[in-house]
């Protein structure tokens, strides 16, 4: 039984067809770095599986003729409740990358996260109008650290967010099955699944030359490849803690807030701080497998802080 179809851009009506049509396009390893997660991606299923067992309860004949969803967040006034949160190497995905995202962002009135792994530069992105948020990872080197939040406040960057659960990459096996990493360094199956898809090839090279603006005059990323685990585990500071973050939150001077957080201590702990947001988020379930879901630690956080600060929720549904 079933059917099959062609898939193209206007054949998707959900995220279950957008990502069936990245598995037919991209190459396997780079399909897989998106779609992948930590270990046994329970958590990655997890984050899925708490939305399927919410049901609404509607109230009708309320005049729906002119919507209003606009909120604002951390001092950004945005159209609609839904913001595009930063996701690194998008140019990997598409040629266009960043730049497609924050134009669609723009067109709908909301955020645009770019993260320090992005592949256009901050400076670009800002010729978008609308509110950005600036994705920072804490790095050993604290120059380096001050020097990336310097650039993020010439660039006119809005919202300052650390991530804080990166203290250590996450096992993500698919990644190490393919060999996938920056620049690339793929096992003879992972080469294979580049040839099989030369329209990917054709537009990666016809290109510019990719490239992390963010990161590049600081740091040699492409001296040897390095792996999204790898530059966590070995670039990143392991000894943050929130005496790190509090004096980051009064250098910025602005927005800011932290992406990451899973308990009531911790958001308690960035009120005290002096933070304006938090993302509660597990990554995707790219990084520890195991965490709860977002969703479902949603209203305890909610509940306890929700009148100190701005909570945002990172869905982490299968992509």
């Amino acid at each position: 039984g079933g059917y099959k179809r062609i898939m193209r851009l206007n054949n998707c009506y959900n995220f279950h067809d957008f990502r069936d049509l990245a598995r037919r396009r991209l190459p396997s390893p780079i399909y897989h770095y998106i779609d992948g997660a930590a270990d046994d991606e329970k958590t990655h299923h997890r984050n899925t599986l708490s939305f399927d067992s919410c049901d609404l309860v509607p109230n009708v004949l309320r005049g729906v003729k002119d919507i209003d969803m606009s909120v604002t967040v951390m001092g950004q006034k945005l159209k609609m409740p839904i913001y595009c949160s930063p996701t690194a190497l998008q140019r990997l995905f598409h040629y266009q990358g960043e730049r497609a995202v924050a134009a669609a962002a723009e067109k709908y009135g909301t955020m645009f996260g770019v993260s320090s792994l992005g592949t256009v530069s901050l400076q670009e992105i800002r010729k978008h109008r609308n509110p950005q948020v600036y994705q920072f990872y804490f790095h050993k080197d604290r120059g380096l650290n001050n020097a990336m939040m310097s650039d993020a406040k010439k660039a006119g960057i809005e919202v300052m967010m650390l991530t804080v659960d990166t203290i250590t990459g996450g096992n993500r096996e698919r990644d190490l099955r393919s060999g996938f990493s920056i620049p690339f360094r793929l096992t003879l199956a992972g080469m294979l699944q580049f040839a099989l898809k030369p329209m990917w090839a054709f537009n990666y090279i016809t290109h510019e030359k990719f490239s992390l603006p963010q990161l590049d005059k600081y740091i040699d990323m492409n001296n040897g490849a390095l792996s999204i685990s790898n530059y966590i585990t070995e670039m990143l500071d392991p000894s943050l803690d929130w005496n790190d973050v509090e004096k980051m939150v009064a250098t910025w001077s602005g927005e800011f807030c932290l992406k990451g957080i899973m308990s009531v201590e911790d958001a308690k702990k960035a009120v005290d701080i002096g933070c304006t947001g938090i993302v509660i988020s597990n990554h995707g379930g790219r990084q520890l497998d195991g965490s709860r879901s977002p969703f479902d630690q949603l209203k305890e956080i909610v509940d306890a802080v929700g009148d100190k600060i701005d909570v945002i929720m990172d869905s982490g549904i299968q992509r």
